[in-house]
């Protein structure tokens, strides 16, 4: 079952991921980066989801081979 969680975590990361690099190349993020010098909340939190996400997944696949 840890498995299972670990890939769906990993595939929900690289998919936020996706997600996040096209809002960082959208228009309003160019804008909002020539204003104020740095991209928007929404690009950043997709980013930051989808390496912890991504992250969680791989640690989970890691550790979930060792049993006591």
């Amino acid at each position: 079952m840890v498995k299972v969680i670990s890939f769906a975590l990993i595939a929900c990361g690289v998919v936020l991921l996706y997600f996040g690099g096209q809002s960082f190349h959208s228009f309003s993020n160019d804008v909002s980066r020539l204003v104020t010098g740095a991209p928007t909340d929404r690009t950043m939190t997709l980013i930051a989801a989808g390496v912890a996400a991504t992250i969680a997944g791989i640690s989970g696949l890691a550790f979930s081979g060792r049993r006591r």
